[in-house]
């Protein structure tokens, strides 16, 4: 079985995807999509025609993200930003595989969750439908038995509509939850995620807020093996045929470390700051590469300035 880094010396620097492809043949790619292949606005330089020369020597490509929505909508918003959606084999969300749980609840811990709920959700980036899962959205957080957090901007109403909430707005109420003693489903365990080079602030750390104030926190995605899992289980593929391609340490690496998945990792996503890098494109200094795999204590295999062949 191919073994992940595990060290901040045994990580190769790469500066395209080419390299690796061509150094080993890995049957299955898990990818992550914000930060790698897309900016939440467009595709990055390259993205599109490295995915069509991965997909041209056979590679199976399964998108694995943390987004609170649904697989097909991934897809869907794939398709809009100009990526071909049959280059995939298909998509993994944390948000698909919150749904499956709440709805088939074949699992022990979801059999025994209730179904009224709080739900955190989005505004500005559209409400996430609850549709078919037989639940119930309360505002008092006397009547619930879970928090649902989907997105950190608005708060779920019981008339399916939604009202704008500041997040020191939900992180109060998420307070209260806490002192009931009512656990949290998280479907998008990311703290941040890029838009347009900015930095915007994702459920992962309203759930990290709740686990600080001695809440319970089911953490639906990266870096759980959870959904690395089902990512493998869709290629048909075992970890040693697999490799993870993401821009984040703590979430992307950690979980691939995790999962004994080998991966590359992006520098130009949300770590780019931090390594000090400007612009796309630009080489992240192997000491800051070190460091920083150090600090999350996350040790990709490969490390490449964009997700360029």
């Amino acid at each position: 079985m191919a073994m992940a880094a595990s060290n901040a010396s045994d990580i190769k620097i790469f500066t395209g995807l080419q390299q690796i492809a061509e150094s080993r043949h890995y049957k299955a790619w898990l990818l992550d999509q914000f930060g790698v292949l897309h900016d939440g606005k467009q595709p990055y330089p390259g993205a599109i025609s490295t995915l069509e020369n991965l997909a041209s020597r056979g590679a199976k490509m399964v998108i694995i993200s943390n987004s609170s929505r649904r697989a097909s909508t991934t897809l869907d918003k794939l398709k809009s930003l100009g990526f071909d959606p049959s280059l995939f084999i298909g998509a993994i969300t944390s948000g698909e595989l919150t749904y499956q749980h709440l709805q088939r609840r074949d699992d022990p811990w979801f059999r025994v969750l209730g179904k009224t709920c709080i739900h955190m959700t989005w505004s500005d980036r559209g409400a996430i439908s609850l549709e078919g899962l037989g639940l119930q959205v309360v505002e008092n957080v006397e009547k619930a038995e879970f928090v649902l957090v989907h997105g950190t901007e608005a708060l779920g109403l019981s008339s399916g509509d939604s009202v704008s909430k500041k997040l020191e707005e939900l992180e109060k109420i998420l307070e209260h939850c806490a002192a009931k003693g009512i656990p949290m489903v998280v479907a998008n365990p990311d703290f941040v995620t890029v838009e347009a080079r900015e930095l915007r602030i994702m459920p992962g750390t309203l759930a990290a807020s709740y686990e600080k104030l001695g809440g319970e926190v089911k953490w639906m995605g990266k870096p759980h093996e959870i959904i690395y899992k089902a990512a493998m289980a869709m290629a048909g593929v075992d970890a040693s045929d697999s490799i993870a391609v993401g821009d984040s340490l703590h979430h992307d690496i950690k979980g691939a470390n995790a999962s004994g998945i080998e991966s590359a990792f992006i520098t130009c996503g949300i770590h780019a700051s931090e390594l000090g890098l400007g612009g796309f494109g630009e080489v992240a200094d192997v000491s800051s590469v070190h460091a920083l795999a150090l600090k999350y204590d996350a040790y990709p295999s490969y490390v490449l300035p964009s997700f360029t062949w």
